[in-house]
């Protein structure tokens, strides 16, 4: 099947930077598009950004607009997102959403984002 594992996450400041990573692996897994979704505790969890594998397309949640870069690696099947200008509102755990071709979504386990004031 298909395995999906973030990694980049850790604490940092507020109006600091980190650079989470994603790769999608699976021996038929055709990319259709990646997304970034974030849950902070009790809340429930919420859309970040996306973008499309075909065209590269991006859209992003409000309040990451121009904060937040989210971009790909077709060949190693990675998706990234760069995180600048971050503020304490931005912890939470961050998971990677794979979507193939036929609308299947895969998971990862997530991955730790703290910002401190």
């Amino acid at each position: 099947q298909v395995e999906v594992v973030e990694s980049g996450g850790g604490s940092v400041q507020a109006g600091g930077s980190l650079r989470l990573s994603c790769v999608a692996s699976g021996r038929t897994f055709r990319t259709y598009a990646m997304s970034w979704f974030r849950q902070a505790p009790g809340k429930e969890r919420e859309f970040v950004a996306v973008i499309n594998w075909s065209g590269g397309s991006t859209y992003y949640e409000g309040s990451v607009k121009g904060r937040f870069t989210i971009s790909r690696d077709t060949a190693k099947n990675t998706v990234y997102l760069q995180m600048d200008s971050l503020k304490p509102e931005d912890t939470a755990v961050y998971y990677c959403n794979a979507t193939d071709v036929g609308g299947k979504n895969y998971w990862g386990k997530g991955t730790q984002v703290t910002v401190s004031s």
